[in-house]
């Protein structure tokens, strides 16, 4: 993950559904033929109106003004209410023997909306107002400090850059300061979506949010903390460590050797990674002998080389190169002259072949990590473009993230960097607890974020959060699950949550938390495919064309069939595993164990 980063909302499009009224007094029952005709007819009209509300929310997201966001409020309304009165609609055929491909198709129109409206007059254009204003609200949101005026990307420097505790909380403080106003829309928007996913038979949209993963809700909310489970006990020791190396540096007053870490101080917004601080706790008798932030730059890369050598990497897996359009018409640096959101996301706006991405690419690792994963989308849903509309998407929502976290392995790995040039040799194996480390303060560290953000929202949605207690909701959670704490007391009026992207954008996030296992599990299995013998984190993808045929198999399926069985056609597994993430860390986890012997750990 890269603060905030994910693929473009896949808008649905539907159209109005007009119900033909029988003469007869017994209405005619609803057949398969029926059924089938009603999905074809729904797939042609939301594949049409589908592209138009692309193009309109790419222009409002990279082209920030009153006019655009209107345009995308109204946009937004029509798809919202023609995607409830489709979804309404489809629940004409519950009970209808249906073949497999239409039943799929039903239920997967019934769920295709994270925030159903209502369908009543004014609900969706309510709705639309709402999330158009939210997500403006974060993307233009300034504030000020040391004189100057910060954008998220100015604070973001900061917070990375910076080890003066009294500078980073007052920078911590001032952007969560700029959620306090969202409040009030977010709660509406809460209420008008549970009551539009009540009007599709679900208790709430928590709920609706979880049906979408082909299991019961309930089974679907005990299979991510099976797989929190498996990671906990590692996440722990991290934490532990880091902990004790934060103390090291800025003593007991800023923070304790016990307890939780303030969140200000890892190196991060919103402390959901922490390789911001590497400096503070790497460890001292164990040198790195490069920097990717560096290299990057000695070689002469620009955000455009980075794109192009992540196009390369996809390349030779045996995938076609991307279209000229892609290079003419995505947003790779942040424009000057206007306001655009700069949150990275990947497109395909006609749902074929115009790929595009939008990001404010700066020339360092994390960049060129998010470089390999944003093309990881447009590859995927190039591989399902031949599938019917409603079958264009990832097995999960899970599954997009992975595939573009699965490159993003290789991008970071030592092997890859020297296939490429970017490095002259491959650093032995006293580099790799350095190595190691770094990635767990990513990719480890980000886990409980990663559960804990829906899990926040389902509390909300079910009403066991009110409005009054959003704050301290958040605040419990992140203490129970990461172990953090904020820099000091909170007002009273503080909207934390709000000052996340994923939040005020109302984007479902436990797809990260998959997605953060499944790319170990998809890497392990890719690299046993390949014929690896070596550790598991220093395997590299690049050049492996068997691995790229077998993962376009699975990526070609898209949503066609449930997730289980995409799974199973990559890697040979039909649940979530994390053992592939314990297998590629575990040298570090030994090592872990042994630095904080003398630790009081927990919190």
């Amino acid at each position: 993950m890269h603060g905030v980063r994910c693929m473009r909302y896949l808008l649905p499009a539907f159209a109005a559904v007009v119900v033909a009224t029988a003469a007869a007094a017994e209405p005619k029952a609803p057949d398969a033929v029926e059924a089938k005709a009603f999905v074809e007819k729904a797939e042609a009209e939301l594949a049409a109106f589908n592209e138009y509300a692309a193009r309109v929310s790419w222009v409002r997201a990279t082209y920030i003004i009153d006019d655009t966001l209107w345009l995308d409020a109204r946009a937004q309304a029509e798809q919202t209410a023609m995607a409830t009165r489709y979804a309404k609609a489809a629940a004409r055929f519950d009970g209808v023997a249906v073949d497999p491909t239409t039943a799929r198709k039903l239920n997967l129109l019934k769920l295709y909306l994270n925030l159903p409206a209502a369908d009543r007059p004014g609900a969706a254009e309510e709705m639309a107002g709402l999330d158009s204003r939210l997500n403006a609200a974060y993307a233009t949101a300034k504030f000020a400090y040391g004189g100057k005026t910060l954008t998220l990307d100015d604070a973001a420097d900061v917070m990375t850059a910076s080890r003066d505790p009294a500078e980073l909380r007052a920078v911590w403080e001032g952007w969560h300061a700029t959620a306090k106003p969202m409040q009030s829309d977010y709660a509406r928007l809460v209420a008008l979506a549970n009551e539009g996913a009540q009007g599709l038979g679900h208790k709430d949209a928590g709920e609706l949010w979880r049906s979408n993963y082909d299991m019961p809700p309930a089974a679907f909310a005990a299979e991510t903390e099976r797989m929190w489970g498996q990671i906990e006990p590692f996440y722990r020791r991290l934490h532990c460590y880091v902990r004790a190396r934060l103390n090291d540096h800025y003593g007991d007053a800023v923070q304790p050797r016990t307890g939780p870490i303030r969140a200000d101080l890892l190196g991060n917004m919103w402390a959901q990674q922490w390789g911001g601080i590497y400096d503070v706790v790497a460890p001292s008798s164990i040198k790195s002998s490069y920097k990717l932030d560096d290299v990057l730059k000695q070689a002469g890369y620009t955000p455009e080389k980075m794109v192009r050598t992540g196009e390369a990497f996809y390349s030779s897996l045996g995938f076609a190169p991307l279209p000229q359009t892609f290079w003419e018409r995505s947003m790779l640096t942040r424009p000057r002259d206007r306001e655009v959101v700069c949150h990275a996301s990947a497109w395909d706006v006609n749902d074929r072949d115009d790929l595009r991405i939008k990001a404010c690419l700066k020339v360092n690792g994390e960049d060129f990590d998010t470089v390999h994963h944003e093309l990881g989308h447009n590859y995927y849903q190039r591989a399902y473009a031949d599938q019917p509309y409603l079958f264009k998407g990832g097995a999960n929502d899970g599954f997009h993230e992975a595939i573009g976290d699965l490159a993003g392995l290789s991008a970071q790995t030592p092997t890859y960097l020297q296939q490429i040039g970017l490095i002259n040799a491959v650093p032995g194996v006293d580099e790799d607890i350095p190595f190691l480390l770094k990635m767990a303060l990513d990719k480890v560290a980000f886990l409980p974020f990663g559960l804990l953000i829906d899990k926040w929202r389902w509390q909300v949605f079910s009403g066991e959060v009110q409005p009054s207690d959003y704050n301290a909701a958040w605040w419990r959670l992140r203490t129970r699950y990461q172990g953090v704490a904020p820099p000091g007391p909170r007002p009273a009026d503080a909207f934390d949550p709000g000052a996340k992207y994923h939040i005020a954008a109302s984007v479902p996030y436990m797809r990260y938390f998959l997605a953060f296992n499944y790319e170990f599990q998809f890497h392990r299995a890719a690299c046993r495919q390949a014929g690896w013998k070596g550790p598991l984190h220093r395997c590299s993808l690049y050049g492996q064309k068997q691995v790229g045929a077998r993962l376009n198999a699975m990526l070609a399926m898209g949503q066609s069939r449930p997730w289980p069985e995409a799974m199973a056609a990559f890697s040979g597994e039909t649940h979530g595993d994390a053992a592939g993430l314990i297998e590629y860390f575990r040298p570090l986890d030994r090592w872990l164990s042994a630095q904080i012997k003398s630790e009081k750990c927990g919190w």
